[in-house]
């Protein structure tokens, strides 16, 4: 796992953050929404996400972009699962 800082901007031009761990790109984007959600500044569908690994590299999804690769058919057993535990985190 690694530590991961999520944020976004929104349409006040305050700026969101969580820090996290976890396994995928994709694991921060869906585990960050669900911090945002239990404070009541979940992003809105295509805001950007912006992912940033403890190791200095950022990476930037949308919401929209998320959904859809949660959407999308597993490449392995593993990710079967761990597309079935994000989903049931939204």
């Amino acid at each position: 796992m690694a530590t991961c800082v999520v944020s976004y901007t929104d349409l006040d031009g305050l700026r969101h953050a969580a820090e996290l761990e976890a396994n995928s790109l994709y694991e921060a984007a869906v585990r960050a929404i669900v911090v945002f959600r239990k404070h009541d500044c979940e992003p809105r569908t295509l805001t950007k996400l912006e992912i940033e690994v403890k190791t200095s590299v950022i990476h930037t999804l949308t919401r929209k972009q998320v959904q859809e690769w949660l959407n999308q058919g597993a490449k392995t057993p593993k990710d079967a699962v761990t597309k079935e535990e994000l989903r049931a985190l939204l």
